[in-house]
């Protein structure tokens, strides 16, 4: 094949044919329109710019359709070249929660913040924040206070991301029937407590830095942080930024999984680097939200 041959394929097949046709299966709760998490038993693989590129989140593998299907057991980029001709004309499913893209162009990161409202009691997304997802009403309110969240279409909840300056680059966006993150935004770090804290607890979604945050009634010794469900090359500049400030101690509070300590992994080498403390916090279930609920089943 001459190289017009291989862009066209690499137009006409998309990462999440090779997966479907292999077995993978959608992850719906942990998937977004932007990044869809694929799973075959224990592995992961996540599929990104609308289907063109793919990365292993718990390894430093990654790539465009040619390099998936050598990982998935093509031997070389001939026999690659090869799966992946075969797949043209096939249509992987559509994953039932995908919405339609916006059909109109959206307004700047700072003007949509600014046109939802804050959440207050009894507001769709302050119910789905108190009784869904079971935080206590004083930690949404000091969240709300402190410019961290806004209402969001269908009773969702938008959480904040913002860099070290408190500009914000973009929002985690969680809802009983919605998963994602804003459109053309940046994840950098969700963050909840005292910005000069010494003790950061790194979480991997919003929710479960509020949820940890009440579990520990909210020390004020703590900045509570969200990578929002992922590792950017901003998040890990972030939490670099963070462990070189004066006796920093680095909590890795990341889920109870395979992924929760990879990330955990990836705190205690930038802890090292920097030579600040390290400790590494588990949810006793899954994650903080989980074991929020829990105890408050159990009191």
């Amino acid at each position: 094949m001459d190289k017009r041959e291989i862009e066209e394929l690499r137009q006409k097949v998309g990462c999440a044919a090779l997966l479907e046709k292999d077995g993978w299966k959608v992850d719906v709760k942990e998937s977004t329109r932007r990044a869809i998490k694929y799973r075959r038993d224990s592995n992961i693989i996540i599929v990104i710019h609308e289907g063109r590129g793919w990365f292993d989140p718990l390894s430093p593998a990654k790539g465009d359709v040619f390099s998936l299907a050598e990982l998935l057991g093509a031997d070389g980029f001939v026999e690659a070249c090869d799966r992946v001709a075969d797949m043209v004309g096939f249509r992987p499913s559509a994953p039932a929660w995908q919405r339609p893209p916006r059909p109109r162009t959206p307004g700047s990161i700072t003007e949509r913040w600014q046109n939802r409202f804050k959440p207050r009691p009894g507001s769709p997304a302050w119910r789905y924040l108190t009784d869904a997802r079971g935080l206590p009403a004083d930690i949404v309110k000091q969240a709300v206070t402190c410019d961290k969240l806004r209402e969001g279409p269908q009773g969702s909840i938008w959480a904040a991301h913002s860099d070290s300056a408190g500009a914000i680059t973009g929002w985690e966006e969680r809802g009983p029937a919605w998963r994602g993150f804003a459109t053309e935004g940046a994840k950098e770090l969700f963050r909840f407590g005292p910005p000069e804290s010494e003790r950061i607890c790194i979480t991997e979604a919003a929710i479960d830095a509020m949820s940890l945050a009440a579990i520990e009634v909210r020390r004020s010794d703590t900045l509570y942080v969200s990578t929002g469900g992922g590792w950017s090359p901003a998040t890990d500049h972030a939490i670099r930024n963070l462990a070189r400030r004066a006796n920093v101690r680095l909590v890795a509070a990341t889920d109870n999984n395979r992924q929760g300590d990879v990330y955990a992994d990836r705190v205690r080498a930038i802890a090292a680097e920097a030579s600040a403390e390290y400790a590494r916090a588990q949810p006793r279930t899954v994650d903080w939200n989980e074991d929020l609920n829990a105890l408050t089943a159990a009191s």
